[in-house]
């Protein structure tokens, strides 16, 4: 008896150390009618990971509405499609990579950029863009600075080889991210609708065919090392790191684009996280087939591989295709031309079991459902943190008043998160393929459609430190700025796809977090009617049991029926009219001016109408399409000033201005709320602005006008500050290529 125990302690410490939970062990138990073998174990470990399984977010995502007339393939796919028409629809989606960069920046980030796209072209899309959202601790530390530029160097490193402009993020700098950064990556793709495919193993018979890259040791168990809170052990995972290869990553895109626009091939799956276990159990399991494999015919970059580590290996640039018999031999002809290896695995059998052969011996027998789909969904306990009622007890309105409103202006313009990411997006060739009609710096990229004449509108953007402050609003804050932002491109929103970053859902308190900011963003979706057609979960966001703020991440894509009428941000032109647009509610509460002037992050944020927000919206998108304005430009972060500054800078000109009577200067200029935007006009449009704004029920100021080499502001007929181009362009221009040196 005693034996027999420590027997099965011994395999508990095997599953255990692998991730499994006991309570998991026993499912798996139930499911397979028998005990697992090491090979068959390591499968329902990373498949049953968090990252895989969403195990603990499953019954969450649930709230978010996912359909819309446009949407051609919802979550579940390896990316959102939505019809853009004209016999086109786009593709996108956005997922996290926090884990690896942490410990490895450079090819943390690399990968994450070559992981998502592959999400992209597996659909058969050809990529047209990047975006990213990333968050670090201010770079006041070697170790913070070695992140930072090794992730932005990653990003540019595997986004310029591929040739794929990298043309919008944001960037926030917190000291909760100190040991956990978030990397966050986008891609956007555009295809004929024709040639969409799934990844689903279809067809009896049918081939199981592997091509790209050789298999190696890299990427062992990343889904398992992305499913747990980091550690001083983290340093010692390196092998759990992907390593990129940009280079083989283009010839991989140009043959599966070959293959699928010449029919080829019924279905294709990237090999990203869990690798060949992934690729295989949810391909089956998708199309309700299964899979006879030999894992011998893989081709391999090292000898002595083990049938577990060939099945877990997340070694990058390869793909799986289901490829009926007859099309082989073209297929083969395609990755002949790109020097690309392509093998024959298995077949595609009845049944739901994927069997795994190594040299004649069955390795592994399983349902490719309960691997892929079988692990349980958590509702785990939720328990409102303590720290909210006490910040949003604070009133910002009780400081002192600021003396020289001038200078907290230099102030605010010269923080982290404020100042220009120039010294960022000069890394990213954001030009390539010449379809990019507003890059960095702006509110959405816009990229032109030469199949279409038309364009997409692409923005990325979360606030961890609002959400922080209150979860549920700071989620459908995070969607109704991104839509807002590609609203103001002149774009209508068409769907969203998300990047959930957040802290270890087994804590009450972060879940609590989660669930809370989901049906937020859940009810800005409803209001908004931008469905979701995608994303990703990134939990365990933690270290030594400090979690980052809870930062839900939003992809935005918007459509533009004519190219040219998209606006830009700068003012254009000298004495055109400036408006303010939108509802007059603002805040200081979890503001950057409190956070930089007085370093508090604290108070309660101002709220949002979602009506409201639709209204401001629709207005945006008429005054574009009816060329009434020249520039538009979300209020976000640093409020009025900010925005007047940044308009200012974009366009090279001045402005002069007249703000009504303020109780609070400071609110007045550095308050945040939703729902605003700045326009620039001809004056000879002002009625007509002025008039749709009335139809659109939404408020409207006339501010000022445009010109001059300053921002002056007055307020009562008293100068409040007058801050010239050049100094502006010094406090907002010089942080990063001085931090960096």
């Amino acid at each position: 008896m005693p034996e027999q125990q420590d027997g099965k302690d011994k395999q508990a410490r095997i599953w255990r150390k692998l991730g499994l939970k006991d309570f998991e062990y026993e499912m798996i138990l139930e499911q397979l009618g028998r005990e697992p073998n090491p090979v068959e174990l390591n499968m329902y470990s990373v498949m049953w990971s968090e990252h895989c399984s969403y195990k603990h977010s499953r019954s969450t995502l649930k709230l978010f509405p996912t359909a819309s007339p446009r949407v051609v393939q919802g979550p579940g796919e390896n990316a959102g499609v939505v019809d853009i028409g004209d016999g086109f629809a786009a593709v996108f989606k956005i997922e996290s990579h926090n884990h690896p960069s942490a410990v490895e920046p450079y090819q943390g980030a690399a990968t994450g950029v070559g992981g998502i796209l592959r999400d992209i072209y597996t659909m058969g899309a050809q990529p047209i863009a990047f975006l990213n959202s990333l968050r670090f601790a201010p770079p006041d530390t070697d170790r913070a600075r070695y992140l930072f530029e090794g992730v932005v160097a990653g990003i540019g490193g595997y986004g310029n080889c591929v040739g794929i402009p990298t043309v919008a993020g944001e960037v926030y700098f917190e000291p909760c991210y100190r040991g956990n950064p978030l990397v966050n990556a986008m891609c956007v793709g555009i295809m004929p609708l024709e040639n969409l495919v799934l990844g689903q193993a279809c067809g009896e018979g049918n081939l199981v065919v592997l091509a790209g890259a050789r298999t190696g040791r890299d990427g062992m168990h990343g889904v398992t090392f992305a499913s747990e809170e980091l550690s001083e052990q983290s340093e010692k995972d390196r092998p759990a790191v992907q390593v990129g290869d940009p280079f083989l990553g283009k010839l991989l895109i140009d043959a599966t684009l070959e293959a699928v626009k010449n029919k080829l091939v019924v279905g294709v799956q990237d090999l990203g996280g869990a690798g060949l276990t992934c690729a295989l159990t949810e391909t089956a399991s998708r199309a309700g087939t299964g899979l006879e494999v030999d894992l011998e015919k893989v081709p391999l970059r090292e000898e002595g591989l083990q049938p577990f580590e060939i099945l877990t290996s997340e070694s990058q640039e390869r793909m799986l295709f289901i490829v009926e018999p007859e099309h082989l031999p073209a297929l083969e002809e395609i990755f002949r031309h790109w020097q690309l290896p392509l093998t024959v695995l298995g077949r595609v059998t009845g049944g739901d079991m994927v069997t795994v052969r190594f040299h004649g011996e069955v390795v592994a027998e399983v349902p490719a459902e309960s691997v892929a789909g079988g692990a349980p969904a958590y509702d785990p306990e939720s328990k409102e943190p303590g720290y909210i009622r006490q910040l949003a007890a604070f009133d910002p309105l009780t400081l002192p008043p600021v003396g020289d409103p001038g200078q907290a202006l230099l102030d605010v313009l010269s923080s982290n998160d404020i100042a220009s990411k120039e010294w960022v997006w000069q890394q990213y060739d954001y030009m390539v393929r010449t379809c990019t009609l507003q890059g960095p710096g702006g509110d959405a990229a816009v990229l032109r459609l030469r199949e279409t004449g038309k364009a997409l509108a692409a923005a990325v953007d979360g606030n961890g430190r609002l959400t922080s402050l209150d979860p549920y609003l700071g989620g459908m804050l995070a969607v109704a700025e991104a839509t807002r932002n590609v609203s103001c491109s002149g774009a209508e929103p068409i769907g969203i796809t998300d990047c959930l970053n957040f802290g270890n859902p087994e804590k009450p308190e972060a879940f609590w977090q989660f669930r809370r900011a989901v049906e937020g963003m859940a009810e800005a979706c409803r209001v908004l009617e931008v469905p979701v057609v995608g994303g990703n979960v990134s939990f365990y966001n933690e270290v030594e049991d400090e979690a980052i703020y809870p930062t839900p991440v939003v992809g935005a894509v918007g459509l533009l029926e004519e190219a040219e009428r998209h606006c830009g941000t700068g003012f254009c032109r000298e004495d055109e009219v400036i408006c303010l647009l939108g509802p007059q509610q603002v805040s200081l509460g979890g503001s950057q001016f409190l956070k930089v002037y007085h370093g508090k992050v604290a108070g309660k944020p101002a709220g949002i109408d979602l009506a409201m927000e639709k209204k401001v919206q629709v207005l945006l998108r008429g005054l574009a399409a009816g060329r009434l304005v020249s520039s538009v430009h979300d209020l976000s972060d640093g409020g009025l000033a900010v925005a007047l500054a940044e308009s200012c800078l974009n366009g090279e000109v001045g402005a002069r201005l007249e703000l009504p009577a303020a109780d609070h200067l400071a609110l007045d200029l550095f308050g945040e709320g939703p729902s605003r935007a700045i326009v620039s006009l001809p004056e000879e449009n002002l009625d007509r602005v002025l008039s749709t704004a009335a139809e659109c029920d939404v408020r409207v100021i006339e501010l000022g006008r445009v010109g001059g080499d300053s921002l002056e502001i007055h307020c009562s007929g008293r100068r409040v500050f007058k801050v010239g181009l050049v100094e502006m362009k010094k406090a907002y221009g010089e942080v990063f290529p001085w931090i960096m040196k």
